[in-house]
């Protein structure tokens, strides 16, 4: 398994829009939502995506749940929806988020070639651990990494830092996969060989080197890795 220079020793994955599906909650919710299941969940994610980042850069930091319930509070009362039983609904969705359905398999497929494999992710270690056990990987996971542990949200070096400090490997060994392109431009600026799923055909980034690979589906990694 090349990377740049060096075998790739390490496989680590974003979690949400990587791993799980982060539209599910709202569509499980589609019974009282409608149709406006899918924009409310565009709307939520979008917020919460700015929330982390702003809280970042204005250094106060909350954990991703209370972004995520933040983040769906702004979603729901900018489409005048005033429901205290829905909104706990939707967040108790959010902890049982759908896993695309090639991520086990892959997982399998890592880890039966020596691959090691972690997630690296915004999510906090409670709503991690929920997803993950939800989605039954736990023991296809060697380490689940949380932003909880440097206190600051990805794009910030020191998320991706957290990778490379947890299996004492150099950048160049690690294979970083997401599904969101800031997060993947992120960490090839950081130094990770990067592979872009960009499940939704979406146009690249402007910030600096673009990622090594770009792949439509979680599926085609192994392939990539020389591992089919």
């Amino acid at each position: 398994m090349a990377g740049a220079g060096k075998p790739i020793s390490v496989c680590a994955f974003d979690a949400y829009g990587t791993l799980f599906d982060v539209a599910s909650a709202a569509r499980l919710a589609r019974d009282a939502l409608g149709a406006e299941w899918q924009a409310l969940a565009e709307a939520w994610r979008a917020r919460q995506l700015q929330y982390t980042w702003l809280r970042s850069l204005m250094g106060r930091h909350a954990d991703f749940r209370q972004v995520t319930a933040d983040a769906l509070d702004y979603a729901l009362a900018a489409r005048g929806i005033d429901d205290a039983a829905l909104r706990a609904r939707l967040m108790r969705l959010y902890l049982e988020l759908d896993a695309y359905p090639e991520v086990a398999p892959v997982l399998e497929r890592l880890a039966g070639a020596g691959c090691r494999r972690a997630i690296l992710s915004n999510g906090s270690p409670e709503m991690l651990a929920a997803a993950v056990a939800h989605a039954r990987i736990d023991g296809l996971l060697e380490a689940v990494l949380s932003v909880e542990e440097v206190g600051v949200y990805k794009p910030h070096p020191s998320v991706y830092r957290l990778v490379v400090d947890r299996f004492g490997v150099a950048p160049v060994e690690v294979c970083f996969v997401s599904a969101n392109a800031w997060d993947a431009w992120a960490a090839k600026a950081y130094g990770f060989f990067v592979v872009w799923c960009n499940r939704f055909e979406q146009p690249p980034e402007r910030l600096g080197d673009p990622p090594d690979a770009e792949v439509r589906s979680l599926a085609e990694l192994p392939a990539l890795l020389g591992l089919a």
